[in-house]
């Protein structure tokens, strides 16, 4: 139910996913649904977070290991979100971005769950920044960078259905990122 609510809510957002649709889905009743998640929709929507959170982490923890080179690690994240895209036809982006962006400003849970899922990737970058030598404000500082700008370019290439956003953006990190060294 889970995953299923998850890549839905990641090609159509929170507002555009409905409780049955989602039971559909996860070929599971309605009645198991609310069985599993008895605050409905919102608390669905929190685990689906949860589980596109760890989703993307390993994703992530892999490019970012792709290179003992920290800079062309994120060549290969940008690239690799890219090629999801393009896999996906344009429709599966951040599954954190497109279920909180929706409940902005009313689905406190939501919108903590999503926070908590970008301070996790942050911290998996900052990581492999530390790892590489560099100092802790710094490595934080760049996490922060890293992850904004990868999730803008992912929004832009989706909206654009482009992967020229997302490569832009991987060079360019990699620039900032060897400017630090």
């Amino acid at each position: 139910m889970v995953r299923a609510a998850s890549h839905l809510m990641q090609r159509q957002g929170y507002d555009g996913t409905g409780i049955k649709q989602i039971s559909q889905e996860a070929t599971a009743t309605l009645g198991s649904v609310y069985h599993f998640f008895p605050g409905g929709k919102q608390e669905v929507a929190v685990a689906a977070i949860r589980y596109g959170e760890q989703e993307f982490a390993d994703e992530l923890a892999r490019w970012l290991d792709a290179s003992t080179d920290p800079a062309e690690a994120l060549v290969h994240c940008a690239n690799g979100l890219a090629a999801g895209l393009r896999n996906s036809d344009w429709v599966e982006g951040c599954p954190v971005t497109s279920t909180a962006l929706g409940t902005a400003g009313r689905a406190p849970d939501i919108q903590e769950a999503a926070a908590r899922a970008f301070a996790r990737w942050r911290a998996l970058v900052a990581a492999r920044l530390r790892a590489a030598g560099f100092a802790e404000e710094v490595a934080e500082e760049l996490a922060h960078t890293v992850i904004s700008t990868l999730e803008g370019a992912e929004l832009a290439a989706q909206v654009s259905r482009s992967s020229t956003p997302l490569e832009i953006a991987g060079r360019h990190l990699a620039r900032l990122v060897d400017l630090y060294r």
